[in-house]
């Protein structure tokens, strides 16, 4: 690989791109990568698995068309090659008014993307933490019959983006992270559990509360049972409510709306949740995994929010669906690799933390239900809200767990769902790139048997 300077590697693709006959605009994105991912069974090393990638990413635009093409070479005939196949991939595209690249921005945010201590990790001390927290899964009850998983993972990234309007940034990213998925058993009984933690810094990862956290939502479930169908409240522990934020995602984008997919289409300005809802995606959040000073077209990102008490005020945008809507683009466009053009997506989206302490959510309560998992909430419909889910949980009586419930099923509408929130806790969590506190929802039915 060449030894020139990933910045370099992009003005010189970019310099190429437009000295080419019928080339207007052009912009490069380059990526080098590594990852290494550690899984322990039993206190042995069952498998490490590292990979390095690298390429360019070249779009080219010949007036209004717009052609993409990537290459894992950085020599010069290598470039050159792409460069022939993006025109040629432009000549074969319909011509699109709106395509467009950024300017040059003013300034970009100043976001911590990388921890050093990760760099100076050893092998073996990710290996521990991937030990530690298997040890203290099964420490933590003995119904604790089999660990499915016991990973480490981290990933350390460097880009560089240029574009023919003079563009040309770069920066160094980085996160890890530790998951752990188990069995427990009793009487014949299964149950299973799981728990994660990615951070931006290694020294934040506490790989024994996240077995903690795995064993007890599998022993938690022990002797679950059926129950009947009723209309009650729902409390929604944050990994359920980041189950649902994956389903709002694609909604709030403007690339959703301008295509007619999303149920938020139209409705700026409208109420669409309880006033105790603020959904915020913030590019630029401390600590966050998918933080960054720019986005995927070298855009600064920034924090949006989309639903303001309750209040939709806008979509995410890159900078083609902003030109369509004659807006400015929010520092969305992401790419998950140097062989993809830009699409709209988000970077850390969580919903606001309220003031309710998440243990007293329950006090109110006479009964209800407290949602520890939902299966197939990919399923619901993006364009009208409905969905309809499997559940499993605890119920409560007397704001009082009393036992754990399965076979359970839940519908309705998304925004009713919004609506109905009477109480977020203050215990945002995050999961990757969203995050979530716990919630309740007044009046659902839940099906049961």
């Amino acid at each position: 690989m060449s030894e020139r300077s990933l910045l370099d590697i992009a003005r010189d693709a970019v310099e190429k791109a437009v000295s080419t006959s019928g080339v207007t605009m052009a912009e490069a994105y380059v990526k080098k990568g590594r990852d290494i991912e550690i899984d322990v069974r039993d206190g042995t090393i069952e498998t490490i698995k590292s990979a390095d990638e690298h390429g360019i990413g070249l779009r080219v635009f010949c007036g209004n068309q717009m052609g993409f093409a990537y290459t894992t070479e950085f020599s010069t005939e290598g470039v050159s090659d792409t460069v022939r196949r993006a025109v040629a991939n432009a000549r074969q595209t319909e011509p699109d008014e709106y395509l467009r690249l950024p300017d040059v921005p003013g300034s970009y945010p100043d976001v911590d993307t990388l921890d050093p201590d990760l760099l100076g990790r050893s092998v073996e001390e990710k290996i521990d933490l991937a030990r530690r927290m298997e040890q203290a899964a099964r420490a933590f009850d003995p119904c604790i019959e089999v660990i499915e998983s016991s990973t480490y993972q981290d990933g350390v990234v460097e880009v560089a983006i240029a574009n023919s309007k003079g563009l040309a940034f770069g920066y160094h990213g980085g996160a890890c992270g530790v998951y752990t998925a188990l069995t427990a058993g009793s009487d014949g009984e299964s149950q299973t559990g799981f728990a994660l933690d990615f951070r931006l810094k290694f020294a934040e990862l506490d790989p024994e509360e996240v077995g903690r956290q795995a064993a007890y939502r599998a022993v938690r479930m022990l002797g679950a049972r059926q129950h009947g169908s009723q209309e009650t409240s729902l409390i929604l522990e944050p990994y359920v409510v980041v189950s649902l934020l994956g389903v709002l995602a694609p909604a709030l984008t403007g690339e959703a709306v301008q295509k007619g997919r999303s149920l938020f289409a139209g409705r700026v300005g409208d109420t669409v949740a309880s006033d105790l809802v603020t959904i915020v995606d913030d590019g630029t959040l401390p600590g966050g995994i998918n933080s960054g000073p720019c986005d995927g077209e070298g855009v600064p990102t920034s924090r949006t929010v989309l639903i303001e008490n309750g209040v939709l005020n806008g979509f995410l945008h890159n900078t083609y669906t902003a030109a369509k809507d004659g807006t400015v683009s929010t520092g969305n466009g992401v790419r998950g690799s140097f062989k993809g053009a830009p699409e709209v997506g988000t970077t850390n989206l969580f919903l606001a933390p309220g003031q309710a302490e998440p243990e007293h959510l329950l006090d109110e309560l006479d009964f209800g239900l407290l949602v520890t998992e939902v299966m197939g909430m990919h399923t619901a419909n993006p364009i009208s809200g409905d969905f309809s889910v499997g559940a499993s949980g605890l119920w409560i009586e007397k704001g009082r767990i009393s036992y754990p419930v399965r076979g359970m099923a839940i519908a309705g509408n998304i925004t009713d769902l919004l609506k109905k929130i009477d109480a977020v806790g203050r215990d945002l969590q995050f999961f990757g790139g969203k995050g979530a506190p716990t919630v309740r929802v007044r009046q659902m039915m839940v099906s049961g048997s």
